[in-house]
């Protein structure tokens, strides 16, 4: 019994010291964590005291900047060049991000060109645009040079002003943004004889091209459309300004914008992208920047690189070519010309591409249209700030065969559910995209409130649609609102 025992406290001795770590493997191990730690710290250290080099650095160069920028009011700073120095400090010059424009007169005509004004429906006013022109030496120079100076096709900016001294605001982007002048040109014409804005579109130099729009007189309107007069004189500038820039000037297409617009820094590099598209697809006649329903919560905004095709002729910052021009210019409205566009005689079945994210946005509150609708919407259009390398993408997509195969295919697969579905979140987890369907004016206007969007329609066609189908955001769910699938086309009664 004694051996027993004492054979039993043997073995229960041995299997406690089999559970016990050894010292030596206890010691070894902390020694390892130790140095796990004392690395980690050095690295933390390292990254630390880089930052802090890095930050140091940059207040040292925003400090120059500031310097530059505070002590000449002729400096312009290159957004692109300053996103770089914030990104990288240490591999970015101060030289290259301010700019110094030399402020003196720009260039102007001692006459204006002699083109006939459309308010008469003067029909034979192109005829006259090569005689007036033909011996004028500097326009000949303006195309001359950009055609010796570049192989890239040369797409001038067009920009519209009148009594906005803030044009600097919208002129500043553009001269910031654009990869050289004399691809894209900017042409600034003014119409109401501001002289304070003069002045400051004076001020760029040979930056820009100015002209000035000859005939100020106030339209000859019936008593019940005097109050809007303004509308009459802005058709008038558009179609006046267009043919010096097509026509008189020659070149084969154009960016219009107005002088309220600021625009994204990818904006030269989409039109530049879209041009051979646009130019070569008869079923397109406008490249857009411009989201009617591009509000945020509407659009995705992690896809700036998403266009669409759309029956919708958006405006703000928009392309058309010569071809379109002329086509165009012999019948161009007195007034309303944007909605005037929008009729089913100049669109003629043909679309525009417009992204996803706009590549503008409006700042002009007070403008013709009194701010109303600018409070009520303008104001919230998402403007895009990454930039996107259109000119290396793939744009035959937008072809309008392989276009509309793909996206009716992919609209008239997705799941049918219901307004009330879509807004009170009712929807299956993982669903995706769905469709919300609708048959009448009524049904769309609907569910448009209901949803966010825009409600109304021009000549029939709803803000943004392609083929009846509205696409948009909810509540990160894309959302096509369509017709029924045997859709027949736009009713102009829908208006």
């Amino acid at each position: 019994m004694l051996l027993g025992g004492t054979l039993l406290l043997f073995w229960a001795g041995i299997y406690y010291a089999s559970l016990q770590p050894e010292e030596g493997k206890v010691g070894r191990l902390e020694d390892v964590k130790k140095r796990q730690i004392e690395q980690s710290f050095e690295q933390i250290q390292g990254q630390l005291k880089s930052q802090i080099r890095s930050n140091s650095l940059l207040l040292d160069k925003l400090r120059m900047l500031k310097s530059d920028i505070g002590s000449n009011k002729e400096a312009v700073v290159d957004i692109s060049k300053f996103i770089d120095l914030l990104e990288n400090p240490g591999a970015s010059d101060v030289d290259q991000i301010v700019r110094i424009v030399e402020r003196h007169k720009p260039k102007e005509r001692s006459e204006p060109l002699k083109i006939k004004s459309f308010e008469d429906g003067d029909t034979d006013a192109k005829d006259s645009y090569k005689e007036d022109t033909h011996d004028d030496g500097e326009i000949d120079d303006v195309q001359d040079q950009a055609a010796a100076t570049s192989s890239k096709p040369v797409i001038p900016v067009l920009l519209f002003s009148c009594n906005r001294v803030s044009v600097n605001r919208a002129l500043d982007l553009l001269i910031s943004y654009r990869p050289n002048k004399e691809q894209f040109p900017i042409i600034v014409t003014q119409d109401c004889g501001h002289q304070e804005t003069r002045n400051v579109i004076e001020s760029y130099g040979d930056e820009i091209i100015y002209i000035q729009q000859p005939d100020l007189s106030e339209p000859k309107l019936p008593e019940k459309e005097k109050k809007f007069k303004g509308y009459f004189k802005i058709a008038r500038h558009y179609g006046w300004a267009l043919n010096q820039t097509l026509m008189a000037m020659g070149y084969d297409q154009v960016i219009i914008v107005e002088d309220d617009l600021e625009i994204s820094p990818d904006f030269f590099e989409y039109f530049t992208a879209t041009l051979p598209l646009l130019k070569a697809d008869p079923s397109l006649w406008c490249v857009s920047a411009w989201n009617d329903n591009g509000k945020a919560g509407l659009i995705d905004q992690n896809a700036p690189e998403l266009l669409y095709r759309s029956d919708f002729f958006p405006g703000l910052g928009w392309m058309l070519t010569k071809t379109v021009w002329q086509e165009l210019s012999v019948k161009w409205a007195r007034s309303y010309w944007d909605d005037w566009m929008r009729l089913p005689e100049q669109r003629r079945g043909r679309a525009c591409i417009r992204p996803e994210i706009s590549r503008t946005k409006t700042f002009g509150k007070i403008g013709v249209s009194n701010g109303l609708f600018y409070e009520k919407h303008l104001k919230y259009i998402v403007l895009n700030d990454k930039f996107v390398p259109f000119t290396v993408m793939d744009m035959s997509g937008f072809e309008k065969e392989k276009y509309d195969d793909k996206f009716l295919a992919d609209v008239y697969s997705r799941p049918v559910v219901s307004v009330d579905d879509v807004r009170r979140g009712n929807l299956r987890s993982g669903q995706g995209t769905v469709r919300v369907t609708y048959f009448t004016a009524n049904d769309f206007k609907r569910a448009a409130k209901a949803l966010g969007i825009m409600d109304d329609f021009k000549s029939g066609v709803p803000r943004t649609a392609y083929r009846g189908v509205v696409s948009f955001m909810r509540d990160g769910t894309r959302v096509y609102l369509a017709p029924n699938r045997n859709w027949a086309g736009y009713d102009p009664k829908w208006s």
